[in-house]
This record gives C-alpha cells, structure tokens and sequence, in this order.
C-alpha cells in the first residue's frame, strides 16, 4: 500500500469531520464530499436578543412559558389540530426552533384516550408536519391546511362529540396532499425591522450576474398596503403577531382575537364557546392581560439569532474557504448574506445586523419542488429564500422535510421546467456547485453546518 497517499486520507478526514472514502484500488482513495451533519454541543440558539430592558427580559421569559405550556380542550384545543403546543413543532435546538429529532405527533395522536390513526407520512423519527390538499372533490384549489388529528374520545373532550378524521390515506393515492414543516423563528424580530426598501434594494443589486444565472426573485406584496410579507415557507405573513395568531388557530385550533371564528363550528365539539385567547383588560397582572397570541408573537420578536460556529465543523480554514465558495457559485444571490434593520421603540432591534443568508424574496423553483399551493401572490412553484442562520443544528430540510441530508437538498433546487412550472432558478448555480472540486464543495458543506 502507497503509505504516502494513506498518509494525506488520514489527515484531511480529521480536518473535514465528513467525506467518504472510495477505495478504487488497493493503494488508491479517492475523497467524496458529504455533509458533515447535525452539528454537536450546545444549542447556539434560543436566548433572548442582546440589549434587552429588565421589564422587556420579563415579558420574554413569561411568553416563553406560555409558548411552551401543552393547550387542553377545556382551553380551546380542536375540534381538529395538529399538535397541542407551539413548542412541539419549534423545538429544534431549543424553543422557538424547527422540528425535533421525535416526532410529537405520534404521540398527542392517542393523548388522553383519543382514537385517531396516524397518517402514513407521520414517523416517528421524522418531521412535524402539516398537510394540505391541491384539489377539493370537486377539482377546485384547495391548499388549506388539513389538520391531522381530532379530539374524539379524549377525555378532556366533550363525550358527544364525533367528529372524524380526514381520510389522508386516499388523498395520498390521488397525489393529492402536500406537507410542510415547522420554519424556525430564532432571531425573526430582527427580519420583522428589516426595511421594505432595504429587501428592494438587494433585489435589483447585482441584476447583470443574477440575470446571467436564470435569478429573479420577487416580493410576496401585503394585498392591502403594498409591504413585504415576509414569514412561512412563501413568505405569507407580514408580521409575527399574524404569524402566530394564524398558527395558534390553524395548527391548534385555537380561536384568538385575530382569528375570531372556529375552522369547525360544530357545536357538541365545542368546549369553549367563545375565542379561547384575548386580551384581558379586566386582569391586573403582566400574564393575564396579553393573550397567548400576543405572548407568541412577543417570544418570536425577541428571541436571539442563531450564533455561528468559527470552528465546527471542518475547522476555521475550511469554514472561511466555503463561505467564499458560496459566493463564487452563487449562493449569494438568492441567500443574502446580511441586512440591517431599520428603527424600532425596542432599542435591541433597532439599527442591528441581520445575519440571516435569505433575500426574503420568492423564487420559482420548478415542478421538483412546486407544491402547487398559492399563498397570498405566491405561485405554486414559488418559495421564500429559507434563512440559512441556524442550519448547522437542523435536522430536516426543504419546505416537505423531505430529507436530511444536505447535499440531497442542494441537489433538489435543481428541476428543469415541465408542462406547467419553468426551470428552476437555482439550475446555473446547483451546476456551478456540481462542477467544484470535492474538496471545495465540503468547504462550502462545512460552512453551511457551521451557520
């Protein structure tokens, strides 16, 4: 055996943490780049933001007990929901994240004596995840979310309600369910105070290269004023109080003040009778006056970015090698490195970099990843440029939760264009990717697990 070559294998995979190892011939190895994985140690997310008030610190710890405490039926759970809290789904790395490594969803599926059977696209092991249909029975658009789970039989229910579940087996034969996965909200009270003119701007900004590589990207307009939506995988919401009031009644079911009206009105289901999370005006402490909708969107706004590693994994060389590689092929240009935020009455919000490596902007990108569900202007192959702060401690990626490897994700922003959906934008730059060394696409795989 050539110990020489040996020699280099041996000191180049320590240095990586990643890289498979193909043995051609006896004496010969080639290195193939991989994703080095879930990176280690402690959450490097899920604190408060710099600069806080004491009182602001406070209004922060309590809605993050509010945002993690389990909702019953008695409080407005259901009738039909996916999950019983907000941080079953936004727990990876810590509260406020994505997905978990187990999935919560197979257990509140029989929580309390509750007979519901779990969707074949329900692992254990798998992604939190939400369905909605394309097509109604009668051929309409749908893209509605459909809600898994009903409280039938729990024993916190009413015992005469009989509401059934969605026959999601027969949807998924006809081709007609679509998932999405939890997005995380680390350091979203920052991307909340980016500057409309600040996401416009960047979107013309370097229009020659972009126009070069098959890039566009538009905003996803408020109908009403004219502002940037920005939050959820289309970048649908325009703020974070819509952002959680709207997944308090969607995902739990739960009425608020922002979502008066019950998605199902049927009255023997009903425990609570009137929208279960309000401002109570009459309550004369800080945690009775807001509502749980207010505490959400409060915890969102003031929950810290994601902190990058220098280091890990692969090393600072490495690291700093893929983050130049990320520009080079073009990464960059959809995946915006930073902003700034404009002014804000919270001070730690105001004039502060927003390291989020996303233009906020919508991009089509073709028929292997269209859903086929419009949102607000959003068009069924179109999808917000998904923050890349905080990749390093995620565990499931693309808008499906499809697949947790990192190269298969790169990989599935390439699609030619078909019947009905163009090519994807991101076609020029997945080539440019392919065509690296495989050292240099494990420096950029390196850099990618280190945000």
């Amino acid at each position: 055996m050539n110990t020489a070559k040996l020699g280099v294998v041996v000191t180049i995979v320590p240095l990586l943490f990643a890289g498979a190892l193909q043995v051609l011939r006896a004496d010969t190895f080639v290195f193939v780049s991989s994703d080095p994985g879930l990176r280690g140690g402690a959450a490097a997310a899920g604190g408060r933001i710099p600069g806080l008030t004491d009182s602001q610190k406070a209004f922060f710890d309590q809605s993050r007990s509010e945002f993690e405490g389990p909702e019953d039926v008695e409080e407005g759970l259901g009738p039909r929901f996916n999950l019983d809290s907000c941080v079953g789904c936004h727990s990876q790395p810590a509260s406020g994240g994505s997905s978990p490594m187990v999935n919560p969803q197979v257990a509140v599926a029989s929580a309390l004596g509750a007979a519901n059977t779990v969707p074949s696209f329900i692992k254990l092991n798998g992604p939190v995840r939400e369905a909605r249909f394309k097509r109604t029975a009668n051929g309409n658009a749908d893209g509605g979310v459909h809600a898994l789970f009903v409280i039938t039989g729990r024993t916190d229910a009413p015992t005469d309600c009989n509401i059934v579940q969605d026959d999601f087996e027969a949807q998924v034969a006809a081709n007609n369910v679509i998932f999405r996965i939890p997005t995380p909200t680390f350091g979203a009270g920052l991307m909340e105070m980016i500057p409309d003119a600040a996401i416009d701007s960047n979107r013309i900004a370097n229009r020659p290269i972009k126009q070069t590589l098959g890039i566009s990207g538009r905003a996803n307009h408020n109908g009403n004023d004219g502002t940037i939506a920005r939050f959820g995988w289309k970048a649908q919401n325009k703020s974070l109080l819509l952002f959680a009031g709207e997944a308090y009644n969607v995902e739990m079911g739960i009425t608020n003040e922002l979502f008066q009206n019950e998605r199902e009105e049927r009255s023997k289901c009903q425990a609570a009778q009137e929208p279960n999370a309000t401002t109570d005006t009459d309550s004369t402490t800080m945690a009775g006056v807001m509502s749980a909708t207010e505490q959400f969107g409060l915890f969102m706004r003031f929950l810290a970015p994601p902190t990058p590693s220098q280091t890990a994994p692969g090393g600072f060389t490495s690291i700093t090698a893929g983050r130049q590689t990320f520009t080079d092929v073009g990464c960059v240009y959809c995946h915006t490195a930073s902003f700034t935020t404009g002014n804000s009455k919270v001070a730690a919000l105001a004039y502060q970099q927003v390291n989020l490596y996303s233009d906020l902007l919508l991009h089509a990108m073709g028929p292997g990843l269209a859903d086929e569900i419009g949102q607000g202007q959003a068009r069924g192959d179109e999808f917000r440029s998904a923050p890349l702060w905080g990749l390093g401690q995620r565990i499931f990626f693309l808008h499906d939760g499809r697949t947790k490897d990192l190269k298969e994700a790169i990989a599935a922003h390439r699609s030619a264009a078909d019947a009905n959906f163009k090519a994807s934008e991101a076609n020029a730059t997945i080539d440019a990717f392919d065509a690296l060394t495989e050292m240099a696409k494990q420096n950029l795989l390196n850099f990618l697990r280190s945000l």
